[in-house]
């Protein structure tokens, strides 16, 4: 049996069986496992346990990426606990607290800064969250509704932005246009003039981003964040009683070595990250595409995991460096910070060890193309667009990756666009653009999905906690997709007329689910106006 066959209709049992589990049971790491237990006895036949075992081995060991990435996460783990017990995150807060004096302020800081850090979905978590968390906090900001603003804007920002996911993207049009025999610049627009015409149709992502902005400015929630905002505000809880938090930065870490922060100990730190990324990106870029090269194919050639590996190291070096030689630190105690946050990410490793090797598994069962061959035989011109749609949420959903979701379906949406439009590329960039749309969709409501479990990790949030209140509000989000595209496949209308109504229909579900909800709760929709305390401001 190879990746390329299936098993049929079995082959989503152990990526729903995880699912389930980790939502009943609350138990991350176990659910996945059990899954993947199931999958070796599927594709053995046996007890299934030495398969499962080499799955697990299989992804540490045989993939560079898998590596480059777990590395990442210590090193950002490592960066994290050395700006903490330096006290530069303490000193950005105490710099905006005067000015981020609400939850709405604080939130829309959040959104704001989330959607600045474009160029990649791991740092954007590490750094967001570690520097708002604090601020979330004071205000009474659940931290589900944290996790929620920093997960929404980092995946779905990241894009659209100079990114690993930008290039990975081009790359996937291309395995597109392989499989369809498309010659790119003759049949149909290059890769990178299509990306930017799958944009619009993009529409998850953009309205994911809005989403966020609704929520925070309107403060009304519905579904279990409004219980999680209502228990927060009422009862100062920012976790409810028997949560897990993913990490703690003070039980971890300890105190901070200084009882003045200064703000030098972030932006060392951070500026290096920020600036080796970019230079690292930069030099990959024209290594491989030549000194005299366009942008577009700087950007297209660059490594930017090498760069956010080198970035993220030189995040670490820079902490130790200035904590040294600022008297603050001995190179014992800042080794001994950098080990702390290396254990710090312990178990968002385990859950990425296991999220990728479940996601081994349902290759090898072939599980994306058994769903995607059940989507395909009900596709039509006008329902292209909803059938990509929903088949790569289901496959992201099940398998908590979104690139291998893209991998899986967009070598086989291509084509099909290219068929069923008559061999024009009319139909190409919304199968594209719903193909990254579904795909982000379903790594958002996945508990097994390596960037909702990061979001969690850096906001200290419950990570099932955080999947189950973030669901309500990614599924509104995805209805509205869904309508619009499908109204695009009936009429072929310019999606640019189509996303300012998706605005206000994202608006109106809002403030017409919140209203509902919170009546049958007996509570109001928006929680920071139903104490009357005198802090936090609920302006």
């Amino acid at each position: 049996m190879t990746g390329g066959e299936t098993f049929g209709a079995i082959s989503v049992v152990p990526p729903l069986l995880a699912i389930v589990l980790a939502i009943v049971t609350r138990r991350a790491i176990l659910s996945l496992f059990l899954g993947i237990w199931s999958g070796g006895i599927i594709f053995t036949g046996s007890l299934g346990v030495i398969q499962t075992l080499n799955w697990t081995v299989s992804s540490l060991g045989e993939s560079l990426f898998n590596a480059k990435i777990l590395t990442i996460v210590m090193f950002l783990g490592g960066g994290v606990a050395m700006i903490w017990r330096l006290g530069g995150a303490k000193a950005i807060g105490n710099a905006a607290t005067s000015r981020l004096n609400s939850q709405r302020k604080v939130g829309l800081a959040t959104w704001i800064f989330g959607m600045l850090w474009f160029f990649g979905d791991y740092s954007n978590t590490a750094i967001v969250g570690t520097t708002m968390r604090d601020m979330a906090d004071e205000m009474r900001m659940s931290r589900e509704k944290l996790s929620y603003i920093i997960d929404s804007t980092a995946a779905p920002v990241a894009t659209f932005g100079i990114s690993s996911w930008v290039v990975y993207q081009l790359s996937m049009i291309r395995e597109g246009y392989d499989s369809a025999g498309i010659e790119a610049g003759v049949d149909a627009p290059g890769a990178f003039s299509l990306f930017l015409q799958s944009i619009p149709f993009n529409m998850y992502c953009l309205f994911a981003i809005v989403m966020v902005g609704i929520i925070v400015i309107t403060r009304r929630d519905f579904g279990e964040m409004l219980d999680a905002e209502h228990r927060s505000w009422q009862h100062g809880k920012v976790l409810r009683d028997d949560a897990v938090p993913m990490q703690s930065a003070e039980d971890s870490l300890g105190d901070m070595v200084t009882d003045s922060p200064q703000l030098r100990y972030f932006f060392l730190p951070v500026g290096s990250l920020i600036a080796v990324v970019f230079a690292g990106s930069a030099y990959t870029g024209i290594q491989g595409a030549g000194a005299n090269a366009e942008l577009i194919d700087i950007v297209g050639n660059a490594a930017f995991v090498d760069a956010l590996l080198w970035g993220s190291f030189s995040m670490v070096a820079m902490g130790l460096i200035s904590g040294f030689f600022g008297g603050l630190m001995d190179l014992e105690e800042a080794m001994e910070t950098i080990i702390d946050g290396f254990s710090m990410m312990i178990t968002a490793a385990s859950i990425l060890v296991m999220a990728w090797t479940i996601g081994t598994v349902t290759t090898e069962l072939g599980t994306g193309i058994y769903v995607t061959s059940v989507a395909e035989t009900i596709v039509t011109p006008t329902l292209l667009p909803v059938v990509i749609l929903f088949a790569s949420a289901v496959i992201a959903f099940s398998t908590g990756t979104s690139w291998g979701t893209m991998a899986i379906v967009t070598p086989i949406a291509i084509p099909l666009a290219w068929s069923i439009g008559n061999s024009t590329p009319e139909l190409l960039p919304v199968a594209v653009g719903t193909v990254f749309s579904g795909a982000i969709f379903g790594d958002h409501c996945s508990p097994i999905s390596d960037t909702t479990i990061l979001a969690s990790t850096f906001t200290g949030a419950d990570h099932i906690d955080h999947v189950r209140t973030q669901m309500y509000y990614a599924v509104t989000v995805l209805v509205v997709a869904a309508t619009l595209l499908t109204v695009w496949g009936a009429t072929r209308i310019t999606p640019l007329v189509l996303l300012p109504i998706g605005v206000g229909l994202l608006y109106g579900l809002v403030y017409g689910i919140s209203e509902f909800d919170a009546s049958r709760k007996d509570l109001v929709p928006q929680a920071v106006r139903t104490e009357q305390q005198s802090s936090p401001s609920d302006d």
